[in-house]
Protein backbone atom coordinates (compact mmCIF):
# COMPACT_ATOMS: atom_id res chain seq x y z
CA UNK A 1 0.00 0.00 0.00
CA UNK A 2 1.23 3.59 -0.74
CA UNK A 3 0.15 6.64 0.97
CA UNK A 4 0.89 10.04 1.57
CA UNK A 5 3.75 9.68 4.10
CA UNK A 6 3.02 11.63 7.88
CA UNK A 7 5.35 13.11 10.11
CA UNK A 8 4.96 10.46 12.83
CA UNK A 9 6.55 7.97 9.73
CA UNK A 10 9.88 10.26 10.13
CA UNK A 11 11.93 8.20 11.89
CA UNK A 12 11.45 4.97 9.91
CA UNK A 13 11.72 7.20 6.70
CA UNK A 14 15.43 8.40 8.11
CA UNK A 15 16.32 4.53 8.59
CA UNK A 16 15.27 3.44 5.32
CA UNK A 17 17.58 6.52 3.92
CA UNK A 18 20.21 5.54 6.30
CA UNK A 19 19.63 1.91 4.93
CA UNK A 20 20.25 2.68 1.08
CA UNK A 21 23.43 5.34 1.71
CA UNK A 22 25.05 1.88 3.45
CA UNK A 23 23.92 -0.44 0.63
CA UNK A 24 24.51 1.90 -1.87
CA UNK A 25 28.26 2.45 -0.48
CA UNK A 26 29.01 -0.56 -0.04
CA UNK A 27 27.99 -2.07 -3.40
CA UNK A 28 29.92 0.41 -5.93
CA UNK A 29 28.00 3.31 -5.73
CA UNK A 30 29.93 5.23 -2.53
CA UNK A 31 28.99 8.98 -4.07
CA UNK A 32 25.90 9.39 -4.73
CA UNK A 33 23.80 9.55 -1.38
CA UNK A 34 27.59 11.10 0.15
CA UNK A 35 27.13 12.56 3.91
CA UNK A 36 23.81 12.79 5.16
CA UNK A 37 21.58 13.22 1.79
CA UNK A 38 18.50 13.10 1.75
CA UNK A 39 18.65 14.18 5.48
CA UNK A 40 15.51 14.92 8.23
CA UNK A 41 15.62 18.21 6.30
CA UNK A 42 15.08 16.70 2.81
CA UNK A 43 11.99 14.67 4.30
CA UNK A 44 10.48 17.42 5.91
CA UNK A 45 10.83 20.05 2.85
CA UNK A 46 8.64 16.60 1.01
CA UNK A 47 6.56 16.18 3.62
CA UNK A 48 5.81 20.01 4.02
CA UNK A 49 5.07 19.97 0.18
CA UNK A 50 3.09 17.09 0.13
CA UNK A 51 5.45 15.11 -1.91
CA UNK A 52 6.22 12.24 0.20
CA UNK A 53 4.85 8.75 0.14
CA UNK A 54 5.48 5.40 1.67
CA UNK A 55 5.23 2.03 1.05
CA UNK A 56 3.88 -0.22 3.77
CA UNK A 57 3.21 -3.94 4.16
CA UNK A 58 -0.18 -5.29 5.65
CA UNK A 59 0.53 -4.71 8.96
CA UNK A 60 1.41 -0.83 8.24
CA UNK A 61 5.06 -0.94 8.79
CA UNK A 62 6.70 1.11 6.83
CA UNK A 63 9.24 -0.45 3.95
CA UNK A 64 10.01 2.35 1.45
CA UNK A 65 9.75 5.88 0.67
CA UNK A 66 10.13 8.40 -2.14
CA UNK A 67 8.84 11.50 -2.90
CA UNK A 68 6.82 12.06 -6.28
CA UNK A 69 7.33 16.05 -7.22
CA UNK A 70 5.29 17.86 -9.43
CA UNK A 71 6.27 21.46 -8.78
CA UNK A 72 8.96 21.13 -11.79
CA UNK A 73 12.81 20.29 -10.70
CA UNK A 74 14.96 22.98 -11.61
CA UNK A 75 17.84 20.26 -12.44
CA UNK A 76 15.87 19.13 -14.90
CA UNK A 77 16.19 22.42 -17.12
CA UNK A 78 19.32 21.95 -18.82
CA UNK A 79 20.11 18.36 -20.43
CA UNK A 80 23.46 17.29 -21.95
CA UNK A 81 24.58 14.84 -24.40
CA UNK A 82 20.76 14.26 -24.98
CA UNK A 83 17.17 15.76 -24.95
CA UNK A 84 13.84 15.66 -23.31
CA UNK A 85 10.89 14.03 -25.46
CA UNK A 86 8.68 16.53 -24.07
CA UNK A 87 8.60 20.33 -22.40
CA UNK A 88 4.98 19.39 -21.27
CA UNK A 89 4.40 19.34 -17.54
CA UNK A 90 6.01 16.04 -15.47
CA UNK A 91 6.24 14.60 -12.52
CA UNK A 92 9.87 13.23 -10.79
CA UNK A 93 10.71 10.23 -8.61
CA UNK A 94 13.28 11.36 -6.27
CA UNK A 95 15.09 9.80 -3.24
CA UNK A 96 13.56 6.74 -3.60
CA UNK A 97 14.83 3.97 -1.10
CA UNK A 98 13.21 0.73 0.81
CA UNK A 99 14.37 -1.06 4.00
CA UNK A 100 15.31 -4.03 2.16
CA UNK A 101 12.64 -6.44 3.65
CA UNK A 102 10.22 -6.12 0.77
CA UNK A 103 10.74 -6.04 -2.88
CA UNK A 104 9.39 -4.36 -5.63
CA UNK A 105 9.24 -0.44 -4.66
CA UNK A 106 10.41 0.86 -7.63
CA UNK A 107 7.68 -1.26 -9.82
CA UNK A 108 5.12 0.26 -7.20
CA UNK A 109 6.15 3.43 -7.03
CA UNK A 110 5.95 3.90 -11.00
CA UNK A 111 2.42 2.36 -11.47
CA UNK A 112 1.46 4.51 -8.68
CA UNK A 113 2.88 7.50 -10.49
CA UNK A 114 1.58 6.60 -13.95
CA UNK A 115 -2.06 6.13 -12.18
CA UNK A 116 -1.95 10.06 -11.56
CA UNK A 117 0.55 11.31 -14.24
CA UNK A 118 1.30 10.71 -18.27
CA UNK A 119 4.87 12.55 -17.95
CA UNK A 120 7.70 11.49 -15.28
CA UNK A 121 10.79 12.11 -14.86
CA UNK A 122 13.82 10.64 -12.65
CA UNK A 123 17.47 10.76 -12.62
CA UNK A 124 20.16 8.40 -11.03
CA UNK A 125 24.07 8.07 -10.21
CA UNK A 126 25.75 6.55 -13.30
CA UNK A 127 27.30 3.95 -10.66
CA UNK A 128 23.51 3.50 -9.64
CA UNK A 129 23.68 -0.07 -11.89
CA UNK A 130 20.71 -2.04 -9.85
CA UNK A 131 18.42 1.72 -10.59
CA UNK A 132 19.38 2.35 -13.70
CA UNK A 133 18.20 -0.98 -15.17
CA UNK A 134 15.19 -0.76 -12.83
CA UNK A 135 14.80 2.22 -14.99
CA UNK A 136 14.96 1.04 -18.14
CA UNK A 137 12.94 -2.41 -17.13
CA UNK A 138 9.92 0.07 -16.43
CA UNK A 139 10.04 1.71 -19.73
CA UNK A 140 11.86 5.10 -19.32
CA UNK A 141 14.17 5.73 -21.87
CA UNK A 142 17.30 7.38 -21.37
CA UNK A 143 17.36 10.99 -22.10
CA UNK A 144 20.87 12.48 -21.34
CA UNK A 145 23.28 14.15 -18.55
CA UNK A 146 21.85 16.72 -15.70
CA UNK A 147 23.87 18.00 -12.96
CA UNK A 148 22.09 18.82 -9.82
CA UNK A 149 22.45 22.29 -7.94
CA UNK A 150 26.07 20.67 -6.22
CA UNK A 151 27.08 20.38 -10.55
CA UNK A 152 27.52 16.02 -9.81
CA UNK A 153 25.94 14.64 -12.99
CA UNK A 154 23.14 12.41 -12.93
CA UNK A 155 21.73 10.30 -16.06
CA UNK A 156 18.54 11.68 -16.84
CA UNK A 157 15.31 9.21 -17.68
CA UNK A 158 11.96 9.85 -19.27
CA UNK A 159 8.73 8.11 -19.68
CA UNK A 160 5.31 9.67 -21.20
CA UNK A 161 2.35 8.15 -21.88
Amino acid sequence: MIRHAKETDIPHILAIYNSARTFMHTHGNPTQWAGNYPALADVQNDLAANSLYVSCGEDGTVHGVFALVTAGDPNYAVIYDGAWLSDRPYAAIHRIASDGTEHGLFHQAVVFAREKHDHIRIDTHKDNLPMQNAILREGFSYRGIIHLADKSPRNAYEWEK
